[in-house]
């Protein structure tokens, strides 16, 4: 009798504890036929609550947490960074981690955040590497982590061009290598974008999406006042301070300068991605207009708190995803914007997600 008791009193204290952390089991948003199914009941991640760290239940602490200390005490060295001029002279980079592992080792290619460096990322390649035990190909975008820039043309969510460009190298190099996608933040656009354009015909088996703002015409509408604006500046310094010289003759650039949002940004700064007008670069980059012709195997994830990629904007492809055989989007109540910590030794819940679901293809 006594026993019992206090089991109850265990499990109500536990239920309080999560609540107050705002412990829940995943959401789960796919087709239930569809092939996707089988792997989903194979992730025991989606059977149990997620548990943010105690002290990070708060979305905003929990951002400012991974963006200001954990990007900077995480300690990586990265074994080579290959800078690659594509074909119009512009530059971008790969940088490796697992470089020297055996040539058939499967390799994850990640697409990095808005404003991603080599460094910025150190975390993310660092996880998926324990985890998988697989080579990492970080895939740097025009005029990031200062890349010179010959050719003026930078994009916030990147061009496929460039990636295939990218692919092309690293399948030189190891061409057994059995490849896979993550794309986090900004990348899932480029990622999306890329999957959508090709259908079938990609070497990526399967791929997983963190944060994603789906339809970039009217995502950062949702992103939090505070972020948009620290965000904004971010762009001014990492693509715009570095470059005057390259942007001198841009006509858009007084408007582009102007802009204290990044809706505002994104409006305006088409000619620097290399478009004539805001209707051509949304049409050539936005992945929502090809987000049906996904082929392969992907796993997105949103936290419900996230102040950066709204869930709002999943929302209106709720439908849509729920009859497509290959896609599940999976939510969370917290996790904030790409953080995902658990335990007390603050660890991704998101990166041991993504890696037991890569492992399965």
């Amino acid at each position: 009798m006594g026993i019992s008791i206090l089991n109850k009193i265990k499990v109500l204290g536990s239920n309080f504890y999560d609540a107050v952390l705002g412990a829940e089991p995943p959401k789960i948003y796919y087709d239930p036929k569809g092939k996707i199914k089988d792997v989903l009941e194979k992730l025991p991640q989606l059977k149990q609550k997620y548990r943010p760290t105690p002290w990070l239940s708060n979305t905003h602490v929990h951002l400012l947490y991974f963006d200001i200390i954990r990007k900077k005490t995480i300690k990586l060295n990265y074994d080579r960074i290959d800078q690659l001029t594509m074909q119009d002279g512009g530059v971008t980079a790969i940088a490796w981690y697992g470089y020297d592992l055996a040539p058939e080792t499967p390799t994850i290619v990640i697409m990095h955040t808005i404003t991603g460096t080599p460094e910025s990322m150190r975390e993310l390649v660092k996880d998926l590497h324990e985890y998988t035990g697989w080579r990492i190909a970080l895939c740097l975008r025009r005029g990031h982590a200062g890349l010179p820039m010959p050719v003026p043309q930078i994009s916030l969510f990147g061009s496929t061009h460039d990636l295939k460009e990218q692919l092309i190298h690293i399948h030189n190099l190891f061409p057994t290598s059995d490849l896979y996608a993550v794309g986090s933040s900004a990348g899932t656009g480029l990622l999306v974008r890329y999957l959508g354009e090709q259908g079938t015909n990609t070497p990526f088996k399967a791929a997983f999406a963190m944060c994603p703002g789906y339809n970039t015409e009217i995502g950062f509408k949702n992103v939090h006042p505070f972020y948009s604006k620290i965000m904004t500046k971010k762009l001014f310094k990492n693509f715009i301070d570095p470059y005057q010289k390259t942007w001198s003759h841009t006509a858009s650039l007084k408007k582009v300068l102007a802009s204290t949002t990044l809706e505002e940004f994104e409006k305006e700064y088409y000619e620097m991605a290399g478009f004539q007008d805001y209707q051509s670069y949304c049409q050539a980059i936005n992945p929502i207009y090809v987000f049906e012709n996904v082929k392969i195997p992907l796993i997105i994830l949103n936290a419900e708190d996230d102040p950066v990629c709204s869930i709002k904007n999943l929302e209106p492809y709720k439908h849509v995803i729920q009859q497509m055989d290959n896609i599940a989007v999976i939510t969370t109540k917290k996790g904030s914007h790409c953080g995902f910590y658990e335990g007390f030794n603050t660890r991704s819940w998101a990166a041991r997600l993504m890696a037991d679901f890569l492992k399965h293809y």
